[in-house]
C-alpha cells in the first residue's frame, strides 16, 4: 500500500492497516488474503482511505469550521448537538473532492466494475472508522452505509455522505462519552459489490451468546432481504443457535431455532432514483424459517474459521460479530462484515450477578413480555414516544430513570438512551440496535414485545425483568428483587460433587459458567409446557377430535415444521439439547415427563386425553403412563427427541431418568418401550437413571439396581410418601419436612444399598436446596452428588466445606 494513497483494493488492506482503512475494511481485507483458501467468501471491493478523508477536509477549509461549531455551545445539550451536528454534516456533503482524488476513486470504480462501468450495478458504500472494534469501545454501527448505490455521481456523493456520518449527533456523542476526540478519529470507506439478498437472505451471527456471554455457542438472526431491518430493530428476525464443539467434530449441532415474525424485508427499489425500499413479507414465507440446516452449519462453520483466526492474530480468545448475506440468485454464501465483539468478552466472568425477584404475587401483575436483553431488572417511570419522529428527539423531557417505550430505537436517539434506566420495544430481535445500545450501557431492554406502546402509558411506574430467563418481563408497579454478588474464586473446593437442577433452558447458558458438575435434574415438563404448550395427544389427534378451534391453534403452533410430530420433536430436543450444551461434556440428568393427570388436563387439548382422578399426585403419573395403550405413542416422541439429541447432534452427556416406577417389573416395561422407539440402555453409551421416590424404590433397592445406572433422590416425592401427606394440601403443610428422621432413614438405607451393588446415588430434590443443615447429613451419609437450584449452588457449596472439614477432624482423631 502507498504510504499516501488515496485508494486501494480491498484485499491490500490487512489488520496492520486500521489507522488508514479503520477497522471494519482492515478486517474486510485481512478475511479477504488469509481466509479465501478455507471457503469463507467476501464480496471485493475498494477503498478510500483515511487520509483521502483528512485531505478533503483539508481541500475544502473544514478542519477550523468544525472545531469552531463544536466548541461555539454545549454539546451536552440535545438540541445544541443536533443544531451543530447538522451544521457540520451540511459543509462536508457540500463540500468537492480534488481532481486527482476524484480521479483514482474513479478508476478504482472502473476497474472493479468492467464491462458493466456505465451500466446499473449497485453497490454498497460502507463507513469504517478508525477508532472501530478499540478494546474499551466498539464504535460498531456509528457510521452510516448506504446500499444499492448506482453510478459514478452516486458513488462519490455516497462517499462523501458516508464523511459527513463521522458527525452524527449519536457519533458525536458517543466521542464525547468516551473521551475521543473528534479530529483523533478519520473515516475510511469501502464500495463493495452487492450481494444480491434482495432476493434471498441476511443477518447477523455471533460467535457467543450475546445475552449470558457462553463461549460455546453461536447465535444466528436471519430474514428475508437485505440485513438493514435485523440491524434497526424493525422486525423480529429467525433465530438459530448452534454448539460449537460439537460442530468441531463434524456434528450437525444446531440446539435451538425460533420463528420469527419477519414482517417486513429491504429489497432494491423500484422507482427510478430509489435505491431501496421496504415492502411486506409475504406470509408464506414469514411462516416458515428463512435458513436451512445446510446453510445454517455452513455459516456456523465459517463462524468459527473466522474466530479462531482472530484469536490466533490477537492472541487470546476474541469472540466476533459478523454479517452475513446469501445471494437470491446465485445461492451463495458471503460474509459482508466481521468485527470482535466487545461486551461479554471484556467481563470479568470471575464475578457473577445473580437478581431474584422477592415479590410472590409477581405473575399477577404481568403487563406484556418480550425477548430478554441482559440479566437485570429495572423500576422506573414509562416514557413513551410512539409516533416520535427522530428530529423529534431533542425535543421530548426525557428524565434520567425514565424507561424508554417506543416502536423501535434510531441510532441517532442514542444521546437520549444514555438516560434510560430500561428499553422497551414492539419490534427487534437480539441482535438490533435496541439490544446492542442497551448491552453497552448496562441497562436491561425487552425487545418485540408487538404491542408495548399501546399499553404502557407515560407516567406510568413499571418494573421491567430480563432476569428471568430469555423472556423478558414488564410488572405493573415497583417490584421487590434483591442482587447478589458472587465472585466464583471465593468458592472452597470441595469433594462432593455439586450440580445444578435446570427447570428452563432459558437460563441454562446463564449458569454454564458456575463450577457445577453438570445437572442433575432437566425436566422435560417445563419445556412441554412452554416450548410445546399443547397436550402430545392432542398434537397427534387434533384431526380426529373435531375441535376447528384447537386444530388451528396447532396450525399455529406447527407453522415451518414437517408435521406435528417432527415440531414436538424439534422443540423437545432443542429445550433438552441447549441445556445439554451448557454443560457439555459434564454428565445432564434429563428426567421424562411427570405431568399429573390434572396438570395435563389443563394443558390445551388435555380434556380429551385425561381421566380425572381424586387424587392425580399418586395416580396416572410417570412411568405408569410410559407404557400404557393410551399414552405410549406421545412418549414414543419424547424418546426420538432424546435419540436426537444425542446421536444427531452428538449430545451423548444426556443421561434418561425415569419418574415415578413403583415396581421392578414397571420398570423393565418402560424399558421395553423405550426399545421400541429407539433407546436401549447401554447402547451408544446411554445410561439410565431411576428417581428414588417412591418408598419401594428403597425397599427393593438391590433389585432395582441390577437394572439401572444410578438412583437420584426425588426427596419432596419420597417425604410426602413416606410421611403419608399431601404435599400440594396447605392442611398438612406444616408436617412437610425433608429432616423429618423417618426421610433420612429412607434416604440413609438407599444410599448404603446403592454403595454395596456400586451404583450411584445422588439427589435432585428441593432440600438440599432449602436447608444447607440437609445438604450436611447426605455428605455424611456419603451421597456421591448433590443437585440444587442455582440460586442455592454458592451456600450449599459453603455449607458441604464446612461438613467435609469436620469429618476430614474426626477422621484424624480417631486415628
Amino acid at each position: 500500500m502507498k504510504a499516501k494513497g488515496y485508494v486501494m483494493d480491498l484485499i491490500e488492506a490487512s489488520i496492520g492497516d486500521i489507522e488508514m482503512v479503520g477497522g471494519k475494511n482492515a478486517s474486510l481485507g485481512e478475511m479477504l488474503q488469509k481466509l479465501a483458501s478455507q471457503g469463507v467468501r467476501i464480496p471485493d471491493g475498494f477503498i478510500i482511505t483515511s487520509a483521502c478523508y483528512f485531505q478533503f477536509l483539508k481541500d475544502n477549509q473544514l478542519d477550523e469550521k468544525i472545531r469552531t461549531i463544536l466548541e461555539s455551545g454545549d454539546i451536552e445539550n440535545l438540541q445544541t448537538l443536533v443544531s451543530c451536528a447538522h451544521q457540520i454534516r451540511t459543509l462536508i456533503s457540500q463540500g468537492m473532492f480534488s481532481a486527482q482524488i476524484e480521479e483514482e476513486i474513479l478508476q478504482a470504480y472502473r476497474k472493479l466494475v468492467g464491462d458493466h462501468y456505465e451500466q446499473s450495478v449497485g453497490f454498497a458504500v460502507r463507513s469504517s472508522a478508525t477508532a472501530e472494534d478499540l478494546p474499551d469501545a466498539s464504535f460498531a454501527g456509528q457510521q452510516d452505509t448506504y446500499l444499492n448505490i448506482r453510478g459514478k455521481q452516486n458513488i462519490l456523493t455516497a462517499i462523501k455522505n458516508c464523511f459527513a456520518s463521522l458527525f452524527t449527533d449519536r457519533a458525536i456523542s458517543y466521542r464525547e462519552s468516551f473521551k475521543f476526540g473528534h479530529f483523533d478519529i478519520g473515516l475510511s470507506v469501502c464500495v463493495q459489490q452487492m450481494v444480491r439478498s434482495d432476493r434471498g437472505v441476511s443477518g447477523v451471527a455471533f460467535s457467543i451468546d450475546t445475552e449470558s456471554g457462553f463461549k460455546d455457542a453461536i447465535i444466528i438472526n436471519g430474514s428475508y432481504g437485505l440485513g438493514e431491518l435485523i440491524v434497526q430493530g424493525a422486525i423480529n428476525p429467525d433465530e438459530y443457535i448452534v454448539h460449537k464443539p460439537l460442530l468441531r467434530k463434524g456434528y450437525p449441532s444446531i440446539i435451538e431455532k425460533k420463528l420469527g415474525k419477519k414482517q417486513a424485508q429491504m429489497i432494491y427499489g423500484t422507482q427510478e432514483g430509489q435505491a431501496v425500499e421496504i415492502i411486506d413479507t409475504p406470509p408464506m414465507d414469514s411462516g416458515r424459517f428463512c435458513l436451512n440446516d445446510e446453510q445454517i452449519l455452513k455459516l456456523s462453520n465459517w463462524v468459527i474459521i473466522i474466530e479462531d483466526y482472530y484469536t490466533q492474530l490477537r492472541g487470546q480468545w476474541c469472540p466476533m460479530d459478523v454479517e452475513w448475506a446469501v445471494d437470491g440468485i446465485s445461492g451463495e454464501l458471503f460474509i459482508v462484515q466481521a468485527r470482535p465483539e466487545t461486551i461479554h468478552s471484556l467481563k470479568k466472568q470471575d464475578c457473577i450477578t445473580a437478581y431474584h425477584i422477592n415479590d410472590k404475587n409477581r405473575h399477577e401483575k404481568v403487563i406484556l413480555t418480550g425477548v430478554a436483553v441482559g440479566d437485570k431488572i429495572a423500576s422506573g417511570r414509562v416514557h413513551n414516544l410512539k409516533g416520535l419522529q427522530k428530529q423529534q428527539i431533542h425535543e421530548i423531557n426525557f428524565l434520567p430513570g425514565d424507561i424508554m417505550v417506543t416502536e423501535m430505537t434510531d441510532p441517532d436517539w442514542e444521546p437520549v438512551m444514555k438516560k434510560a434506566s430500561a428499553i422497551i420495544t414492539n419490534k427487534g430481535g437480539r441482535t438490533c440496535h435496541a439490544a446492542i445500545v442497551a448491552r453497552e450501557l448496562g441497562v436491561p431492554a425487552i425487545v418485540g414485545c408487538d404491542n408495548a406502546t399501546e399499553i404502557l402509558r407515560t407516567g406510568q411506574e413499571i418494573s421491567v425483568s430480563c432476569a428471568e430467563g430469555e423472556q423478558g418481563i414488564v410488572y405493573s408497579g415497583k417490584i421487590a428483587f434483591t442482587k447478589t454478588e458472587h465472585r466464583l474464586c471465593d468458592l472452597p473446593e470441595i469433594e462432593t460433587p455439586v450440580m445444578m437442577n435446570i427447570g428452563s433452558p432459558d437460563i441454562a447458558f446463564r449458569y454454564a459458567d458456575y463450577p457445577a458438575k453438570g445437572v442433575g435434574l432437566a425436566r422435560e415438563e417445563f419445556i412441554i409446557n412452554n416450548y410445546i404448550k399443547i397436550h402430545p395427544l392432542a398434537l397427534l389427534k387434533h384431526k380426529t377430535l373435531n375441535d376447528a378451534v384447537l386444530t388451528a391453534y396447532i396450525s399455529q403452533l406447527t407453522s415451518g415444521y414437517e408435521n406435528e410430530e417432527a415440531y414436538f420433536i424439534e422443540k423437545l430436543s432443542y429445550g433438552i439439547a441447549k441445556i445439554a450444551a451448557a454443560y457439555y461434556p459434564n454428565k445432564v440428568i434429563v428426567r421424562f415427563s411427570d405431568f399429573k393427570t390434572n396438570e395435563y388436563y389443563n394443558m390445551p387439548g388435555g380434556k380429551y386425553f385425561e381421566p380425572s382422578e381424586e387424587n392425580p399426585m399418586i395416580g396416572w403419573r410417570g412411568a405408569s403412563r410410559y407404557y400404557s395403550p393410551a399414552y405410549k405413542e406421545a412418549f414414543g416422541m419424547e424418546c426420538k427427541a432424546i435419540q436426537k439429541v444425542r446421536q444427531v447432534m452428538g449430545l451423548q452427556n444426556v443421561v434418561v431418568m425415569i419418574p415415578f416406577c413403583r415396581t421392578v417389573g414397571e420398570l423393565l416395561m418402560v424399558y421395553k418401550t423405550m426399545k421400541e422407539y429407539g433407546l436401549e440402555r447401554g447402547k451408544d453409551g446411554l445410561e439410565v437413571y431411576l428417581m428414588a421416590e417412591v418408598p419401594s424404590n428403597v425397599i427393593l433397592a438391590e433389585q432395582f439396581a441390577a437394572h439401572i445406572d444410578g438412583f437420584s433422590i426425588g426427596s419432596n416425592d419420597l417425604t410426602q410418601l413416606v410421611l403419608g401427606l399431601d404435599r400440594d394440601s396447605s392442611l398438612v403443610a406444616n408436617l412437610y419436612d425433608e429432616r423429618n428422621e423417618a426421610v433420612k432413614m429412607m434416604i440413609s438405607n438407599l444410599i448404603r444399598t446403592a454403595k454395596k451393588m456400586n451404583v450411584k446415588v445422588g439427589i435432585c430434590g428441593q432440600g438440599p436446596s432449602d436447608y444447607p443443615d440437609f445438604a450436611q447429613f447426605l455428605v455424611e451419609e456419603g451421597i456421591d452428588s448433590i443437585s440444587v437450584t442455582p440460586d442455592s449452588f454458592m451456600k450449599t457449596v459453603t455449607a458441604i466445606k464446612e461438613i467435609e472439614d469436620q469429618l476430614i477432624l474426626r477422621t484424624a482423631v480417631v486415628a
